[in-house]
């Protein structure tokens, strides 16, 4: 077992391009959840396949809201190398594809990207553009800026788990498991430490969610927040599925302000916590 250390009326245009961030970051009234359902999280044997759902859904988990897309999913294998996955589909409510594990030790399944927004005015009309100033046409004034980024994830392992496909990016905000996620008991602590571009992520409110929230009376949150070292400990009552959230920063690109865009990072995991 693997050691536990370890604004005015936008155009049609800008409409789309509101749209398609949305997809990215949501915004802070935003409640509905993304996440990664894998079928399973360890699988036994010489090779396997997972099979995991991409949805963003009111209830964990179900598919009740809308599909996540899955143009900037990356998997990484137990070797630090990129795993091509299987697209099945996108359909109304979710999307489908598999991980061929070919390889022994864990593999990270990410939902992950970044983007600049920003409105600005021209001729006493405010308008949207995405991507950096360069967007921008001669003359523009009023001009408000918005970095996004967003990670949402899961991990999975074919026999015994090791951490290699774990290390940080050093991009946005993220979840580096010194309990392996793999590795994770009912009843027992599991350290999770936060880094925000490669650096401690420090006072960042976590919210721990045990699954299955359409079939209680109480949500099942926990809200934790991390150390000077961004470093929490989760525990989870009962054997299952569970979903854990995050963001720093906000505000839309019209709040902004001028001379600087503002910043927002999020993060999800699905985790499945086994029996003792």
């Amino acid at each position: 077992m693997f050691a536990k250390t370890l604004f005015a009326k936008p155009s049609l245009m800008a409409a789309g391009i509101a749209v398609g961030l949305a997809t990215l970051v949501p915004s802070a009234a935003e409640a509905h959840r993304r996440w990664l359902l894998p079928s399973m999280t360890t699988y036994s044997g010489e090779s396997a396949i997972a099979s995991v759902d991409a949805a963003a859904s009111n209830e964990l988990f179900l598919f009740e809201h809308r599909p996540m897309r899955l143009d900037e999913l990356v998997i990484t294998g137990p070797d630090g190398q990129p795993v091509k996955p299987e697209i099945i589909g996108t359909g109304e409510l979710r999307s489908v594809f598999d991980v061929p594990l070919t390889k022994q030790g864990t593999y990270r399944i990410a939902v992950a990207g970044s983007g600049m927004m920003g409105t600005y005015e021209i001729n006493g009309e405010r308008r949207r553009f995405r991507g950096g100033a360069n967007q921008l046409p001669e003359g523009a004034t009023n001009v408000r800026m918005s970095e996004n980024s967003s990670r949402t994830e899961t991990f999975v392992t074919l026999g015994a788990p090791n951490d290699t496909a774990l290390k940080p990016t050093g991009s946005g905000l993220e979840m580096i498991p010194v309990t392996h996620p793999n590795d994770l008991i009912a009843g027992e602590p599991a350290q999770m430490r936060f880094l925000l571009d490669g650096q401690p992520a420090a006072n960042l409110e976590v919210e721990f969610v045990e699954g299955g929230t359409r079939y209680r009376d109480n949500p099942g949150i926990q809200t934790l927040t991390t150390d000077a070292d961004g470093m929490l400990t989760l525990t989870a009552s009962e054997a299952g599925m569970y979903y854990l959230e995050t963001s720093q920063g906000g505000g839309r690109p019209d709040e902004g302000e001028s001379d600087g865009p503002s910043r927002r990072a999020s993060y999800t995991a699905v985790l499945e916590f086994m029996p003792l």
